[in-house]
């Protein structure tokens, strides 16, 4: 593919294989084949969310045990080339066969956990919109599995905190009577990531799936938010540090990690997603790029909207 049919406005470099010292490569490829090619301990974090095998246009349908089996080959090669201090965020959601849901984080907590990696948290992404069910309740969330691969791993709690629901909150009793109890940078954000307008009031995590009218939306059905990466890149990795994802769709992991001052390795092997990364890593370095910023409240409807009421035909059932 030519820089020229993305509209390039000054020249980006933009990598194609592994060099350690590129800032953003993005390859158009197989995620195995790829990964075989970076050395030992090369990246800091990896963070993807791959193929869910629900019969999704862009996925090839599977059965659960070679679905499984494909993606532990990867797998393999993923903890090899992590760093000892490295982590892996593993988002997935649930394999579904002729109706029945399979939850993916169980069957993969068994492959990390037998190859020695560490589970720091299951962290559940909530999520207010999605695809309706019919015969079983509707899925609205995901799951993100942060593992490690030792017991010495990077977490940078200050710059994730959320808002403290009180802040003026003091002890009551012992040495400390008296003393502010929190910490003024804000709290833990904790293990549930709801995408809800009330993150200041509960100190959870609001980040919005890509769905139409989101700013980031693209042609990948099932897009990464950019600040669900940058959370993960903020708080596991330093700057400079390097972060992969193996299954990087239209980039977006790539875009959390340079936009945080960090290296990105992203790898797809659909030409129409490659092409649509490179145009975004592009708009990046060139101020284009729509993103939503990290912590923005998500609307609540107030009732008054139209679209809010309860439509005069519903009012007498």
């Amino acid at each position: 593919m030519k820089e020229g049919t993305l509209n390039f406005a000054k020249e980006v470099v933009i990598g194609s294989e592994y060099a350690a010292d590129q800032e953003v490569i993005f390859h158009l490829g197989d995620a195995t084949t790829f990964t075989r090619t970076l050395p030992d301990a090369a990246v800091d974090l990896v963070i993807t969310s791959p193929p869910y095998n629900v019969g999704k246009a862009y996925e090839t349908k599977t059965s659960i045990a070679k679905y499984l089996e494909s993606q532990t080959e990867l797998i393999e090669e993923l903890i090899r080339v992590l760093k000892p201090t490295g982590s892996i965020c593993w988002q997935v959601g649930n394999y579904v066969d002729k109706g029945e849901i399979f939850p993916l984080d169980i069957f993969f907590y068994d492959i990390f956990k037998s190859r020695g990696l560490q589970l720091r948290n299951r962290v559940v992404w909530h999520f207010g919109h999605g695809l309706h069910a019919k015969k079983r309740l509707s899925g609205r969330y995901e799951t993100l599995l942060w593992f490690t691969k030792s017991s010495s791993y990077k977490f940078n709690l200050d710059p994730i905190r959320v808002p403290s629901k009180y802040p003026g909150k003091r002890h009551y009793k012992g040495p400390k009577k008296g003393q502010l109890s929190g910490n003024p940078l804000g709290k833990n954000p904790s293990d549930f990531w709801v995408f809800l307008a009330n993150e200041w009031e509960t100190g959870v995590w609001e980040i919005p799936n890509c769905k139409s009218n989101h700013p980031e939306k693209t042609i990948h059905p099932c897009q990464f938010p950019v600040e669900l990466v940058e959370r993960c890149v903020l708080g596991f990795t330093d700057e400079g540090d390097t972060v992969f994802d193996p299954y990087a769709g239209v980039g977006s992991s790539v875009l959390g990690a340079i936009k945080n001052h960090r290296k990105g390795i992203g790898v797809d092997k659909d030409p129409a997603y490659h092409k649509v990364a490179l145009q975004r890593i592009y708009d990046f370095y060139n101020g284009l790029l729509k993103v939503r910023p990290m912590g923005k409240p998500i609307h609540k409807p107030t009732g008054r909207e139209k679209i809010a009421r309860t439509p005069e035909e519903w009012k007498n059932k």
